[in-house]
């Protein structure tokens, strides 16, 4: 957490056990083996999108950055690894020194991936960028999982006001960090004042069905709520009757009542009916807001509703069925010594089936076409063509240890509003596809 990312550092604790027990072991194996120093390249990517997805959202690389910044071992972390002998002595020791000093490079938080796009490229000696592999791939995994539903559920409100609202249908930290991602994939506000404390993003809310069964009827709870919050308060309008709710909102309240908020029945006919409603009664500035187990499909269903705002929950956090972007980190060059002069080669896993990797310090472009408008993902090692060297996607985040690319959220939301205007306009289709660009590897 950082004073441009997040706003506040609350709190920051170590990330270093937020790991595996096989990357300290490899650390170990390789220290005795004389490897642990030599110089290493590993890469982050995925080699397919989720089923139907046509691209992807980079989300968390800010997230990465405190992550990678706050990787040390306390002496309370080292006494748990040395009484439970995850690893020896001399292991626990290189590690009470441990902090990265390596580079990142990576593409910029907001924008657009696809297959094998280098998303993050860790370069270091082996041992300290080896250590990072499952804090990276646990952030990035998630927060771009729940940007990419985002930005679908964003393509499909075509600027309709979203709302994230989803901190009871997941755990309490992810809640957060979903929030963020969100909000990077273009969502508006979040109900989670733990995100909105941690990454300043606009905060929102006011009751529930429960408040308005508190009250003796639906006036006195109607009219609890605007003496305390105002006229341009939100009243949930769905507890008992719609339509008899809707007056005694407008009646409390009057023309100036902020908006009303639909969580149930049919939303198409009800919100039709209660703006017909509002109108009549002379609220022609009330908002509506619904809710109710929204996801992309079902938002994209009520664009020709008079609706002015989606909150979205349980279909978000869980990145509206793909929860992970299947991720991976993976050594694709090492060089023979620690030596900066000795060159680096490239290694690569060969594996049956859709599991291998290609070799190389790579470098990644986007081709556009003579509109403007992107139609390649173009991947390479060694130099870069001279058309495509302004085209790069991979900006440097770290360098020798110091974080370099501190950044605020918003920028993140803006890059991914260009991003995403940039690409094909297929890629806001909801229907199942493939990527919409194709990556070519030169």
């Amino acid at each position: 957490m950082n004073s441009a990312d997040l706003g506040r550092r609350v709190g920051v604790p170590s990330t270093a056990l937020f790991t595996d027990q096989y990357e300290l072991t490899m650390v170990q194996a390789a220290l005795k083996a004389g490897t642990a120093d030599r110089r290493s390249v590993f890469e982050a990517f995925t080699r397919r999108l989720p089923e139907g997805r046509r691209y992807g959202v980079v989300a968390g690389t800010g997230r990465v950055l405190d992550a990678v910044e706050n990787f040390h071992f306390d002496d309370e972390m080292l006494a748990f690894l040395r009484d439970q002998r995850v690893v020896d002595g001399a292991t626990v020791d290189w590690l009470a020194d441990y902090r990265f000093g390596g580079d990142i490079w990576g593409y910029p938080e907001g924008e657009v991936y696809f297959p094998g796009s280098p998303l993050l490229r860790v370069e270091g000696s082996f041992a300290e960028c080896v250590l990072l592999e499952t804090v990276i791939l646990s952030i990035l995994n998630h927060d771009s999982a729940i940007a990419a539903a985002a930005s679908r559920m964003s393509a499909a409100a075509s600027g309709r006001r979203l709302i994230e609202m989803g901190a009871r249908r997941t755990h309490e930290l992810s809640a957060v960090a979903a929030s963020r991602a969100a909000y990077v994939g273009g969502f508006h506000t979040t109900s989670d004042l733990a995100a909105g404390f941690r990454y300043n993003i606009p905060t929102v809310g006011t009751s529930a069905h429960a408040f308005t069964l508190l009250h003796d009827s639906e006036r006195d709870a109607f009219r609890a709520q605007v003496d305390s919050l105002g006229r341009g308060t939100t009243l949930l309008v769905d507890t008992y009757d719609v339509t008899e709710a809707v007056r005694t909102a407008v009646e409390i309240a009057g023309p100036e009542l902020g908006a009303v908020r639909i969580d149930s029945g049919d939303l198409l006919l009800v919100a039709h009916r209660v703006r017909q409603q509002l109108d009549e009664l002379g609220a022609t500035e009330t908002s509506i807001v619904v809710t109710s187990d929204l996801d992309e499909y079902a938002i994209a269903s009520l664009a020709a509703a008079p609706v002015d705002a989606y909150g979205v929950g349980t279909q978000l956090v869980t990145g509206s069925g793909h929860p992970t972007c299947s991720m991976v980190y993976k050594l694709v060059a090492r060089a023979e010594s620690a030596d900066p002069a000795d060159p680096l080669r490239p290694v690569v896993k060969k594996s049956l089936g859709a599991k291998s990797s290609r070799g190389g310090r790579k470098w990644a472009a986007r081709r556009p076409d003579e509109y403007g408008v992107a139609e390649a993902e173009v991947i390479g090692t060694g130099e870069v063509p001279a058309d495509l060297v302004d085209r790069q996607l991979q900006v440097e985040l770290v360098r020798g240890g110091e974080v370099v690319a501190r950044e605020p959220l918003e920028a993140a939301r803006d890059r991914h509003i260009a991003a995403r205007a940039g690409l094909p306009m297929s890629a806001m289709q909801l229907s199942r596809g493939e990527p919409v660009l194709p990556t070519e590897y030169v």
